[in-house]
């Protein structure tokens, strides 16, 4: 789950992780009001939206004086803000954040994740902030300095003045940085966190280390320890099909492709949608219906799938380990059966426990099923018919 950036700080400021004073705005009148309590000769006016690169896209703006930044708000609050992560069609600027300026004297980025090639959690740090990470990674990846921490003792204090002494900064600026990044790795593991992204994380004139912008995204399946976190969950952001997927605990991730994909289990989702891109087509989901696929699941899913307008065919693909393929039969053709209108057109795919008694089952059905021996010929199939 990602949440905004004053939500973030929010969530920062509890751990101590100094952040400039500011608050979100709904409105130009609130946007006003806040810059004004502010009472700071620079005022920052910036687009709450889940996604970078808001400030090339014209979402973040200075201001000099309150006028100034009202003007702004009315600017940019309901402006559909196009960034390289929103992709072409935007998204609505709904809240603003109204912050004061600072004074800055170098701009740092710092990140932690999960190393999933290690195993373990992964600190970076870079004296090239501001930048698009990605950017630096790929053209100059000798400025970002890395330190892996080993889960079972956290981050220790000489590892955080490792990082924070590489980069030659005044010794009382890297003592700030130092103690920031302790801070923020704790926001990572107390808050079950999948990412903390600063950038910038800057250095003031006074040699204070401040989180100028924050990014924090976290682990959906633990967000039943974090009930304050989860009400930071903004719907307007969110795809409308996946809303309507995790009502029905279904794992859902709308592509751009033109055919839908049935699948249950992750891994042969992935290998799924590989295929189809292999055979020449383009996927329009992510689908993971789990484990038992019955009648209420598939109709749920296959509500989604073609709720999307870009399908054209789907693609059911079930292996049948912990449920036979049989019963999985019969779910999706009583699933499909209580669905109205036309259903585009359906190649399935069983493999597994009485996977030659749920063909059979398929071909007798009244509904209209292609029904493919092998996972290849399944996706020729449904790209052809998708065409």
């Amino acid at each position: 789950m990602k949440i905004h950036e004053y939500q973030a700080k929010a969530v920062l400021r509890k751990f101590g992780v100094p952040v400039p004073r500011g608050e979100a705005a709904f409105s130009v009148e609130e946007a006003e009001k806040v810059a004004r309590e502010l009472g700071s000769d620079k005022v920052v006016v910036k687009a709450q939206i889940h996604a970078g690169g808001r400030g090339k896209g014209g979402g973040v703006k200075l201001a000099d004086s309150v006028g100034e930044a009202k003007q702004l708000a009315g600017e940019i609050l309901g402006m559909t803000l196009v960034t390289h992560q929103t992709g072409p069609e935007g998204k609505e600027v709904k809240r603003l954040l109204i912050e004061e300026g600072l004074d800055i004297a170098q701009e740092l980025y710092l990140g932690i994740l999960v190393d999933r090639a290690e195993g373990r959690p992964l600190v970076m740090l870079s004296a090239a902030g501001g930048m698009e990470i990605e950017t630096v990674a790929a053209e100059t990846p000798e400025k970002i300095i890395k330190e892996h921490v080993d889960p079972a003792t956290g981050l220790l204090p000489f590892q955080a003045r490792k990082l924070a002494f590489a980069l030659d900064l005044d010794k009382v600026a890297a003592g700030n940085l130092a103690k920031t990044i302790l801070k923020l790795y704790k926001v990572f593991t107390d808050t079950d966190a999948s990412m903390v992204e600063i950038n910038p994380l800057v250095v003031t004139g006074g040699n204070e280390v401040v989180a100028l912008d924050a990014k924090l995204s976290f682990d959906d399946n633990a967000l039943f320890r974090h009930k304050d976190i989860l009400e930071y969950r903004d719907l307007d952001e969110e795809e409308p099909l996946e809303i309507e997927a995790s009502k029905h605990n279904l794992n859902y991730i709308k592509l751009d492709g033109t055919v839908g994909c049935m699948v249950n289990g992750a891994g042969l989702a992935m290998a799924t949608m590989d295929i189809i891109k292999l055979a020449g087509g383009s996927p329009a989901n992510f689908l993971d219906v789990g484990g038992t696929a019955n009648a209420e699941t598939v109709s749920s899913a296959f509500g989604i799938i073609t709720a999307d307008p870009n399908v054209k065919a789907v693609l059911i693909n079930i292996f049948g380990g912990i449920v036979r393929c049989d019963r999985v039969a019969r779910g999706v053709i009583e699933g499909l059966s209580s669905m109205e209108g036309d259903l585009p057109p359906m190649v399935v795919r069983l493999e597994g426990t009485n996977a030659e008694e749920a063909k059979k089952i398929l071909e007798e059905s009244d509904l209209s099923f292609e029904v493919a021996s092998s996972l290849a010929e399944a996706a020729e199939m449904v790209v052809k018919v998708s065409a």
